[in-house]
């Protein structure tokens, strides 16, 4: 890596909320002193609109959440040793507004409120996820993965509010909202660079790093002339410009990996005891519960094969999703608000569980990978979560989370922490903390990091 393409690095990094300084690098690959491969950290995150039944969620006690857990999480009891779960967690306080099926989704990984002077166009902050993508992209084909179970079509603009704010939660920038994928087949394809039915490995021509480098240096010449309003589109491009040379980076480190191998030396990251990558499956029928599984196999398979380290998955979205598999045809969102009417918090209750089933579909499968001197899980940070805490009153001071994996020995699992204080600005922090991304400054409305979580 020259010096320019460094420099340029860093200051695209800048303003991101990444640290300048990269000491990160080296220690995703290799132990410290040890020749022996270290695997990378991942982080990904799965989410359901509209809150949950409290007292079918949160375990009755930290000694109770292991031994008999609430009915919500009874599918991760096998797991639970490698979970954990807060109490406490307070969303964003989200006056002016009033929408706050846009605020849900929108504030989860960003953990800021849209600006309300540019209501109708994307003004918010760059989302966690991207954070972390920025930092550690450039090392993979794929920079982050976003995945979702329902197109991002979401036609609402309660409060004047742009409708993209109802069906996204990955921001690259304050601007620029990241689309996700709703079918599995282009996902694969994506992954692995197939395209068509008879899966051919499509062809990479990577661009000359010194174009780059040039395209780079002027473009910021040109930003310090350029009007607020320019600048902003400017900054657009300079991040596709970014994306460009991250793939970059990564074609050229697999072709010298590659050289290496067929020279016969095996420098690869992957330990001669890891479990072979994953069978992709996808479903024919319609069933809500394969599709959401083959969704999730995706994920493991990007993150055993580091195709990426970075994923999201919206489950669902605030409005219009039913779930036939369970016995009833009812709207989620209807359902939510309840009014304390048994019949509708059962049903809620129900999905709330048949969400978190999923995630304990993929977190047991990754648990049963080996990796290193551990396994898959070991070497993730997987959070599913809601940006509500109750649907019927639409409350956000106590929001339902669950982690899963050690975060590479990070965080201390196998808990249920029942009076956490912190907001999720500290939480999302806290996490890329763990991660290993060195940040300049914290994620949204964070003021501390959560020292509980830590190992």
């Amino acid at each position: 890596m020259n010096n320019m393409t460094q420099i340029n690095r860093r200051s695209l990094l800048k303003g991101a909320g990444v640290s300048l300084a990269l000491p990160f690098m080296d220690s995703l690959s290799w132990a410290a002193g040890s020749s022996t491969p270290k695997p990378p950290v991942r982080l990904g995150f799965m989410y359901m609109p509209h809150g949950v039944i409290m007292d079918e969620f949160w375990p009755e006690s930290p000694e109770a959440y292991r031994e008999s857990p609430p009915p919500a999480i009874e599918s991760l009891q096998p797991v639970l040793d490698q979970c954990l779960m807060m109490k406490g967690i307070a969303g964003v306080p989200i006056g002016p507004f009033t929408a706050a099926h846009a605020m849900e989704l929108s504030t989860w990984l960003t953990a800021t409120l849209p600006n309300s002077e540019t209501r109708s166009r994307i003004n918010i902050a760059i989302s966690a996820d991207q954070v972390m993508a920025n930092y550690v992209g450039f090392q993979t084909s794929l920079p982050s993965l976003e995945l979702a179970t329902m197109p991002q079509t979401h036609k609402e603009n309660q409060n004047g509010l742009h409708e993209a704010y109802y069906s996204h939660c990955s921001y690259r920038s304050p601007t620029q909202p990241v689309p996700a994928e709703i079918d599995p087949r282009n996902v694969l394809n994506r992954l692995f660079g197939k395209k068509g039915e008879a899966g051919r490995v499509s062809k990479v021509n990577p661009l000359d790093r010194k174009m780059l480098d040039h395209v780079l240096g002027g473009a910021r010449d040109l930003r310090r002339t350029l009007a607020r309003t320019d600048q902003q589109k400017l900054d657009e491009y300079l991040d596709s410009v970014r994306t460009v040379e991250r793939r970059i980076a990564a074609i050229e480190s697999r072709q010298q990996q590659a050289a290496f191998e067929k020279a016969g030396v095996r420098p690869s990251k992957r330990h001669a005891s890891d479990s072979a990558p994953i069978e992709i499956k996808i479903p024919e029928g319609d069933k809500r519960s394969e599709y959401m599984q083959v969704m999730c196999d995706l994920n493991v398979l990007a993150f055993q094969t580091d195709t990426t380290r970075v994923s999201t998955y919206i489950g669902s979205t605030p409005n219009g999703v039913s779930y036939p598999e369970l016995g009833f045809t009812d709207k989620h969102h209807s359902q939510t608000h309840h009014a304390n009417r048994k019949e509708m918090m059962d049903k809620v209750a129900a999905i709330t569980k048949f969400n978190i089933d999923q995630f304990a579909y993929m977190i047991k499968k990754m648990h049963n990978l080996k990796e290193g001197e551990g396994t898959l899980l070991d070497n993730c940070i997987m959070m599913w979560g809601s940006g509500l805490e109750d649907g019927n009153k639409h409350r956000r001071e106590n929001l339902p989370f669950i982690l899963a994996g050690k975060g590479g020995g990070s965080i201390n699992t196998g808990r249920f922490l029942p009076d956490t204080k912190g907001n999720q600005g500290d939480l999302l922090t806290t996490l890329l903390t763990c991660a290993g991304v060195p940040l300049d400054r914290p994620i949204g409305n964070a003021t501390k990091q959560i020292d509980e979580i830590k190992a």
